[in-house]
């Protein structure tokens, strides 16, 4: 079964952009990723700062590998810096 992650982001608004661009490599090597059905980062229309990652994996062995690359490795923890509070992370796994 795949495996579903959303994983929500509160950013400072002045640092937006900044944001936005570590963001893009992340997604950028995240759909190379072998086992990545989809990754993509989502912006709230109505409000700027909250950015969501929706991810879908095609198991367990594939977000591991990615959670544990050396890409995901740098890039994730600078995303901190920029938030105004800790990112949500929530994984699912689909049952129907």
């Amino acid at each position: 079964m795949t495996i579903r992650v959303v994983a929500k982001s509160y950013v400072k608004p002045e640092k937006t952009q900044e944001f936005l661009g570590l963001c893009r490599k992340l997604v950028e090597a995240s759909l190379k990723d072998e086992g990545c059905i989809d990754y993509g980062l989502y912006q709230e229309l109505e409000n700027s700062g909250n950015l969501t990652f929706l991810e879908e994996w095609k198991d367990e062995k594939s977000l591991d590998q990615h959670l544990n690359s050396s890409y995901f490795k740098e890039i994730f923890p600078l995303l901190s810096e920029y938030l105004e509070k800790e990112t949500e992370v929530n994984v699912y796994r689909k049952t129907l």
